[in-house]
């Protein structure tokens, strides 16, 4: 696969992500919605990756904000903390002591906001492929 290929795999993973980060939501499972948001930002992270070194397999790990910081991508200090803070829907999300947890803390106006914040990144980080 040529560099784009690979760009576009990430990118096209990411948007069936958040088709489904819209129903989960729907479905009021927050939780699994905070967690597929993640995976959105996760493969458009990748998809800068690819874009912005050499090789075109982005390492296989999870943390959004090493996946920037290997970009050329300028995120300032608030959407920094923000990836920061998003990163506990991820790997965390998955052990069911620390799942509820976050399920008595986001529920929907708070899941809401966030994902919101998510599109804002998530449309930029298209805009700049």
């Amino acid at each position: 696969m040529t560099k784009q290929e690979h760009i576009n795999y990430w990118v096209t993973a990411a948007e069936n992500d958040w088709g489904a980060v819209q129903n989960i939501f729907k479905a009021t499972e927050y939780i699994y919605a905070l967690f597929f948001a993640h995976l959105v930002l996760e493969k458009l992270l990748k998809a800068h990756w690819v874009k912005d070194n050499s090789e075109n397999t982005p390492p296989k790990i999870h943390h959004l904000v090493y996946l920037a910081s290997k970009t050329r991508l300028a995120f300032t200090e608030e959407e920094t903390n923000f990836l920061n803070l998003f990163n506990q829907f991820q790997l965390e999300g998955r052990y069911p002591d620390y799942k509820f947890d976050l399920i008595k803390k986001y529920k929907a106006i708070e899941t809401k906001n966030l994902l919101e914040q998510v599109d804002i990144i998530r449309i930029c980080l298209l805009k700049n492929l």
